[in-house]
Parts: C-alpha cells; structure tokens; sequence
C-alpha cells in the first residue's frame, strides 16, 4: 500500500474528514429535496426566472414534458433520501455525481448566475465519490493488489487537515472570482439584474441592447451575444 493511500484511510478515521462528509451527503441532499418536490407537484422549477431567460426557456419546455418532468422529480427525491442514509450513501453520490454534472454544464451553456454554486456541488459530489473510494475501486478496469486490510498506525496529523481544507477555500475562492470575469456579459437572472451590469461594462450600450434582445424580444442567448458583439463593433465604427 502506497502512502497515498494509507493517506486516505488516516482520512477515513479522522473525524473532521467524516464532519465534512456528512455535511457534504446533508447539502447535496438538501439541494435535491425541494428541486424535486417541485417537478413531482408539476409546477415550474425556478419559478421567479424570467420565461425569456436562456434557462427559463428550458425550465419552461422541461415542465411542459409531461411525466418525464415528474420523473426527474422522483429520480432527485430518491437521489436525496439514498444520500441521507449511510448504508446507501455511496449509491446517492453515484446516481448525484452524473445529474449534477449535466446541470452543471448546462448552467455554463446557458451562463446561469447561479453558476458557482452549482460548480461547488460538482465538487462535494466528487469528494463523496472519493470518499468511498475503497469501496468504488473494485469497479475500476485496473487490476487491483491484493493487501491485508489497513491497520490505522497513527491519528492524521493536523497538518493535513489544513492542507485540505484550506486548499478547499482556495478552490471555493478560485470558483467565485474566476467565474466572475469567465464571461464578458451575461442574461443575469432578471432584466433589473441584466441591466445593472451595464453600468460597469465596457459598452454600455452593447450590453443595453442585450438586454433588450434577451426580455424584451425573448431571442435567444446565441443571437443576443451576436447582436451584442454587432452593436460593440458599430460603436467602435462611429468612434473611429
């Protein structure tokens, strides 16, 4: 056995790792529970997103898919219960791990404001399925040596611990301000929120017009940026 993984197994008895775990398997459920409630009832899921927002488009098509749109619903109650309950945890975090992926990409797609958080949830889903590595590593297509089951020799030093963890916050702040300049203009929730950004921006009047494109006339996200970037190139034209 490698040190990594006696590592991860000093991790496993410590209790701040197992803090953290719970924490992790109570968020991600938490995150599901209400989400999935609303799909099961049939009403709209982010119901304050404005209908010409890029993802209240798809909010909108996605309730209007008869039981599928319940069926999501059911997937993320279960997803959720599955998580809360230790023996069935690990079976949680795999069905989460690929639901939050596919969220999360289209929150990218559609540069939801919610963004960032959606991106940490990909990374406590991550940590579960880390978490239970000993247990995961079985089904991985790598031949596997056989070992005589780990005897913990020492406590985790505390140092690790504020390596993680710390490492985590400077991820956590990586996320925050790296999302923040990763677009040059986005929908926003609402166009009061839209429109509150074009104060700060570079072109003002680009941004304006691409408010208006986005709830005003309802286009979508892809011709908006397009009739952004036009209106930023007239601008240029005229200062020249």
């Amino acid at each position: 056995m490698n040190r990594l993984e006696e590592l991860y197994y000093e991790a496993k008895a410590d209790e701040w790792f197992k803090r953290f775990a719970v924490f992790c398997r109570i968020a991600l459920a938490a995150s599901f529970l209400p989400a999935g409630y609303v799909k099961i009832m049939g009403e709209r899921f982010a119901s304050g997103l404005s209908s010409n927002n890029p993802l209240g488009h798809y909010f909108d098509a996605l309730q209007l898919t008869g039981y599928y749109y319940t069926f999501i619903g059911i997937v993320q109650i279960t997803t959720a219960i599955l998580l809360l309950i230790p023996r069935t945890s690990l079976l949680g975090a795999l069905m989460y791990f690929p639901i939050i992926i596919n969220i999360c990409v289209l929150t990218y797609a559609t540069r939801f404001a919610g963004t960032r958080l959606v991106t940490m949830m990909v990374l406590a889903s991550l940590f579960l399925l880390i978490w239970d590595y000993n247990r995961l590593k079985h089904l991985l297509p790598f031949k596997q040596p056989k070992t005589d089951p780990y005897v913990l020799k020492k406590p985790l030093g505390k140092s690790i611990r504020i390596i993680f963890f710390g490492s985590s916050f400077a991820v956590l702040a990586f996320i925050i301000i790296g999302t923040f300049y990763l677009y040059e203009i986005g929908p926003q929730n609402s166009e009061a929120e839209c429109k509150n950004q074009c104060a700060s921006s570079k072109n003002p009047a680009a941004c304006e017009i691409f408010c208006d494109c986005i709830y005003k006339q309802g286009q979508p996200l892809d011709s908006c940026l397009t009739t952004f970037a036009n209106a930023k190139d007239i601008r240029k034209s005229d200062g020249k």
